[in-house]
């Protein structure tokens, strides 16, 4: 029987990738990155088609940050202010600062349950893993350890960036703990170690260092997304519809057009004059 279940990724595609989208200055890419990867991992340990959703709603400059995934190795988000950048702290970016206090949102749904589970906790510290960890042991009674990272290159462009999340399993032995404490103790960064030229395999062997790997682990390959274009759409129009005909009618004689830019994939659509009347229904 298991003990312990790992979780590992190595999210510098996903975070570059977001950090491009989203135009982010290194904090802000910090920041979201660590949401992006944390809510992916806390997404994949639960049960096929949940999605979950993750909100820091802080009063520090970046604003509020949110990330929605699902347990297919999909996630998507954004941040409130992506220029936020903060001085740094020593020689390290401030994503505590960026953040602030506030609180901490986690909404788990699912299409077979008829209302959504929702959690809050207050932002202990800002820095993204540490608050994600406290809302485990303190709304779901989870015992945890989880780590985020992103390293950024001095032109702001993504270097590195990933993540694991650990969790006991019932019936798990005390010496195991032990043992997994002990390895976690001498764990340097994420970061560090994928800069290093280690694999999320490797990195999993020293977290399991004394207790050993079980055959057959599964691999899912972090993506950004999905906003699939059709239903995006679909959805935008329904949104523009919902302003009323006068207003959107202002809108089409003034530019031409009416033009949405999606929050989350940073994607821009134009719609016609045409495409709207036929919206509208004249």
């Amino acid at each position: 029987m298991g003990e312990v279940a790992v979780l590992c990724m190595d999210g510098t595609s996903l975070v570059s990738e977001a950090s491009t989208r989203h135009q982010t200055a290194p904090t802000a890419s910090a920041a979201l990155g660590r949401a992006l990867m944390g809510t992916l991992l806390m997404g994949c340990f639960r049960k096929e088609d949940e999605t979950l959703q993750v909100t820091f709603r802080g009063d520090g400059p970046l604003g509020s940050i949110q990330a929605i995934a699902d347990t297919r190795g999909n996630v998507k988000g954004k941040v409130g202010n992506p220029k936020a950048d903060p001085p740094l702290r020593g020689n390290k970016l401030d994503v505590g600062a960026a953040v602030g206090k506030g609180v901490l949102a986690i909404v788990r749904s699912h299409p077979l349950e008829p209302q959504p589970y929702t959690g809050m906790v207050p932002i202990i510290s800002g820095e993204v893993a540490e608050d994600l960890a406290n809302y485990l042991v303190d709304s779901e009674q989870t015992n945890s350890a989880l780590a985020l990272g992103v390293s950024i290159n001095k032109d702001c462009s993504v270097r590195s960036a990933g993540g694991f999340l650990v969790q006991i399993l019932p019936f798990c032995s005390d010496e195991t703990v032990a043992q997994l404490e002990q390895n976690l103790a001498g764990l340097p960064s994420m970061t560090t170690m994928l800069n290093s030229g280690m694999t999320v395999l490797d990195v999993t062997e020293k977290i399991l260092e004394g207790l050993g790997v079980a055959p057959g682990s599964q691999t899912i390959t972090p993506r950004f997304g999905p906003c699939e274009s059709e239903s995006l759409k679909e959805r935008m129009v329904r949104a523009v519809v919902a302003l009323g005909e006068k207003e959107v009618k202002s809108i089409v004689e003034e530019q031409g057009h009416v033009e949405v830019t999606c929050d989350f994939c940073s994607e821009t659509y134009q719609f016609t004059e045409e495409q709207m009347m036929q919206a509208l229904g004249k």
